[in-house]
């Protein structure tokens, strides 16, 4: 039998921090319970379910791609070349990958996007899990270089309190320079003549 490969990313929407994608080969034989779209679970849960998938998947990988690639190439880019990293990681070459919404990265291999498919494709939830808990760890680790943003909060996001925190010590190394929020605070720091933020 064919074996199926589900993709999917996590962080397009953030304002810092790569982002990730996990390519996944299931079992069929052994079915993980609890799968789903990694945002409908308490992360807890997702941890849990991300070491279960490790352990008894077929085949799985992470990858990213790095902030200066999604500002070089724009984010729909660099999800897509971080999806096709993680398909050309895995140990097992599947017949077919079957991706989260609507965009396709370029493999060598049959691709079919799939619209909602982490919630309705257990392996592209199984995808979704591990990327998503992968981003997170990493967004822990530049908390850990950067405090003043919250980055173990709000994961990058743009909540008030981190627009709050761009706007009070400026522009990190982890931030997205093509964000719009993070390009109009450079933007402004030219024209004022003010410093561009930490590095």
């Amino acid at each position: 039998m064919s074996l199926i490969c589900g993709v999917d990313e996590s962080g397009r929407g953030p304002l810092a921090g790569p982002v990730f994608a996990a390519a996944v080969i299931l079992d069929p034989g052994h079915p993980i319970e609890g799968i789903a779209d990694s945002k409908m679970l308490a992360p807890r849960r997702r941890e849990a379910l991300a070491r279960e998938i490790r352990a008894r998947a077929r085949a799985w990988a992470v990858a990213s791609a790095s902030v200066e690639e999604i500002d070089a190439i724009n984010i729909l880019q660099a999800s897509l070349l971080a999806m096709r990293r993680a398909v050309e990681r895995l140990a097992l070459a599947p017949g077919e990958v079957l991706v989260d919404g609507p965009h396709r990265p370029r493999l060598s291999l049959p691709v079919r996007a799939v619209v909602g498919g982490d919630a309705t494709v257990a392996a592209i939830g199984a995808a979704s899990i591990l990327a998503k808990v992968a981003r997170d760890a990493e967004m822990l680790a530049l908390h850990r270089q950067h405090p003043e943003y919250g980055f173990d909060r709000n994961k990058g996001y743009p909540t008030a309190a981190h627009l709050a925190a761009l706007r009070a010590y400026g522009v990190s190394a982890a931030h997205r320079r093509s964000f719009a929020p993070v390009r109009a605070l450079l933007e402004s720091a030219q024209t004022t003549g003010t410093a561009d933020g930490r590095r």
